[in-house]
């Protein structure tokens, strides 16, 4: 009778002894982008297993959340729990998270499956597999939540046609797919790193509590249920910067470098969370600026403080971020505000209340900027003479923001504007972060794929933005768009409550 394997003999089989010596293939034809950033590995076993489980008890342990998860996902449908959320008004957020983020779950899941067998070392292949198969079942997980939202509210079909093709998503989509077409190398640490372990609490932690806090348990259960996962992808980020960073001194400069790259780009992709959490949760748990202070601040330069002794040193703007943690919220909700027709969700004008609020959060910057812009809007709302913008906004060439962001050193109420040219063209970026991304590798971001730019060329249907809008981004114009009050999600929602 064989003997039972202990967890020490079953780890190193089922991790480590995974791997095979090449016989009769020459390594580097086997892994052939393990070397073309110029990264030097010369012990692919001084690798940590980050994860320290076995495939089996990985089984084991995820099949276990699927059934507590799912079970509240059926009495969350069972009892007709969307009417327990706190205003209609917070679905929108969700309609964002469906079409923004959910794909980049997905982009997570195949870039991670592809990376993982670009690596010469088993450890960092085993890691990379678990981690794909983490990230598709967020996919499925928050699909499975948010559809339940789509028996009783507009916006929410098509979330993966829309992220391919509607313009303010090609932010979260860009940022992916620019981590896609990058090494292996570059792909961890933009995504593993600087996502997943410097960035992600900020998504999914003050935002799902902000679910919590407006009724929404199958959005804020899946939220939690993929943050233990979180858990251990945040201790492959870290693995892979100390593990790159011990290899070889020559690796120091080349982790900085795209560690300010993809801060960068990074906290330009959360303008978006900042404005989810400042605007759209009616019920509000803390403001954008007190989780960048919590979960960025103190954790972040606590971390920085730590890798400074192989070199390296916190993210190259990170002094230009903290000025905008009092702004970047204001400025993409006032975007979006004036784009509202061009949106796959609701906008609205914050309440009394609400002003408030912003007004205590933000007591150095929002009276004297943005409260002004706001009472405005509610007067000319009140007169009939809401304004919606005709144009189209410039999109800023590396992070496809709308140039809607200002200056932080001097004057927070002019536009950031730069600009590069590259081989007679002129190319626009909006911040120094951007600039500097783009020149380094202008052979990629002349290649971009702006959706103002597309429609500007006729490539994304006809002329009639309406008929853009419903044929080419496939959005119910009148429903999906517009603003909140008279829309059909109010109108239905009054009409539930007995409020109609």
């Amino acid at each position: 009778m064989a003997a039972k394997l202990n967890l020490k003999d079953k780890y190193r089989l089922l991790t480590r002894d995974l791997d095979w010596e090449f016989s009769y293939q020459n390594r580097q034809d086997a892994f052939p982008y393990e070397e073309f950033e110029g990264i030097k590995i010369t012990d692919w076993s001084k690798w940590e297993d980050p994860f320290r489980l076995t495939m089996d008890a990985y089984w084991k342990y995820q099949a276990e959340k699927e059934k507590k998860l799912y079970a509240i996902f059926d009495a969350f449908a069972q009892n007709n729990a969307q009417m327990n959320v706190s205003d209609p008004r917070y679905l929108n957020a969700i309609k964002i998270f469906l079409t923004g983020v959910t794909p980049l779950e997905y982009q997570a899941y195949q870039g991670f499956a592809h990376v993982g067998r670009q690596f010469g070392g088993i450890g960092a292949r085993i890691a990379c597999q678990m981690q794909s198969i983490d990230e598709l079942r967020h996919v499925q997980t928050q699909i499975h939540a948010m559809s339940h939202y789509n028996k009783f509210f507009d916006g929410f079909q098509d979330w993966s046609h829309m992220h391919d093709r509607v313009w303010y998503l090609s932010v979260p989509k860009s940022f992916f797919e620019d981590a896609r077409s990058a090494g292996p190398f570059e792909f961890l640490v933009a995504i593993s790193f600087s996502f997943e372990y410097v960035l992600t609490n900020l998504l999914f932690v003050p935002f799902m509590s902000g679910a919590a806090y407006n009724g929404d348990m199958a959005t804020v259960t899946f939220g939690f249920s993929a943050q233990s996962d979180e858990a251990r992808h945040m201790t492959l980020g870290l693995e892979i910067i100390k593990f790159l960073l011990e290899q070889h001194e020559d690796n120091v400069p080349i982790v900085q470098k795209w560690i300010d790259k993809w801060f960068w780009r990074g906290t330009r992709l959360l303008a978006i969370v900042a404005m989810m959490m400042d605007y759209m949760l009616p019920n509000k748990v803390m403001s954008w600026q007190e989780a960048w202070e919590v979960y960025f601040e103190e954790a972040g330069g606590a971390l920085f403080k730590d890798l400074a002794r192989y070199g390296i040193r916190a993210p190259k703007y990170a002094e230009v971020i903290e000025k905008e943690k009092e702004h970047i919220s204001h400025q993409a909700w006032w975007i979006f505000y004036n784009f509202g027709h061009a949106a796959g969700f609701h906008t609205w004008i914050p309440t009394d209340e609400e002003l408030d609020w912003l007004s205590e959060k933000y007591p150095d910057t929002f009276d004297k900027y943005y409260r002004p812009r706001w009472e405005l809007a509610k007067q000319m709302a009140a007169e009939g003479k809401r304004f919606y913008s005709s144009g189209l906004p410039q999109l800023c060439q590396v992070c496809q923001v709308p140039m809607g962001f200002t200056e932080m050193a001097d004057d927070p109420g002019q536009i950031s504007y730069r600009s590069a040219e590259y081989q007679g063209e002129r190319y626009h970026m909006c911040s120094d972060g951007c600039r500097d991304i783009f020149l380094d590798e202008p052979e990629k971001f002349v290649q971009a794929w702006l959706p103002v730019h597309q429609i500007l060329q006729g490539n994304c249907g006809g002329s009639d933005l309406e008929e853009m809008l419903r044929d080419y981004y496939r959005m119910n114009v009148g429903a999906d768009n517009m603003d909140m009050v008279g829309s059909p999600d109010e109108t239905r929602w009054q009409k539930w409550k007995g409020a109609a």
